[in-house]
């Protein structure tokens, strides 16, 4: 049973990748993101001979990727602003606001949303929810400060957890649990804010332009106004 639905979720996976492939231009420059849902982009990329001058990594995973593809990484500071950032996301609402870092790249997968024109994410239909939080919000934090930063998270109304390991950017990470999104933009100021973090996983202030939901019956595609 359990792999019957892991099959049908990496199809509904797929068909999101899938439709997002329209959307990117012949030889342009790629911001790409994190995850299992960006992986079958990059596979649907390589096995559709589409032409890109290159890509702008936000993980070592999707560099290894990417070379795996035979897409040329490029660096953002060379290339300045993007016209395109595709990536996926373990939350979204229906008004592009994500919780994104599961998989620990929310810093620079934040960072290539901001410099790009147009944000389109990509997400199988249990991603998409009515509210935010039940998928924990990471926090990326320098080492220092990771206590410090744990107190003001709680002073919140957080239950923060320290995630072992560290992030491609050499910190640490706290999945807070049990926090109110009734006003994302000022969660995320707030978070944003405190001294020690680097980036904190709520994505309000730069939202997805577009939401491409894949499900069982088909890719359901949501325009967000921002």
């Amino acid at each position: 049973m359990s792999s019957t639905r892991d099959g049908a979720a990496r199809e509904h996976k797929r068909r999101a990748a899938e439709a997002a492939l329209p959307f990117i231009e012949r030889d342009m420059v790629l911001g790409v993101g994190t995850g299992s849902t960006v992986a079958e982009l990059i596979a649907l990329i390589k096995e559709r001979n589409v032409s890109l001058r290159g890509a702008i990594s936000s993980s070592s995973r999707t560099s290894a990727l990417l070379k795996d593809a035979r897409i040329p990484e490029l660096d953002l500071n060379s290339e300045g602003g993007l016209e395109l950032y595709i990536d996926g996301a373990d939350e979204a609402d229906e008004h592009g606001v994500l919780i994104k870092g599961g998989g620990g790249a929310l810093t620079r997968e934040k960072i290539i949303a901001s410099a790009s024109r147009r944000f389109v994410c990509i997400i199988d239909e249990s991603k998409l929810v009515r509210s935010l939080g039940a998928f924990p919000l990471p926090v990326e934090v320098i080492p220092m400060a990771r206590s410090y930063v744990a107190r003001c998270l709680v002073a919140l109304g957080g239950q923060p957890v320290w995630r072992e390991g560290l992030t491609d950017n050499g910190n640490v990470i706290l999945d807070v649990h049990h926090l109110r999104f009734d006003d994302p933009l000022s969660l995320e100021d707030a978070i944003q804010r405190m001294a020690g973090v680097v980036t904190v996983g709520l994505f309000a202030r730069r939202r997805a332009n577009v939401l491409l939901i894949g499900g069982a019956g088909g890719v359901r595609t949501l325009t967000v106004r921002t």
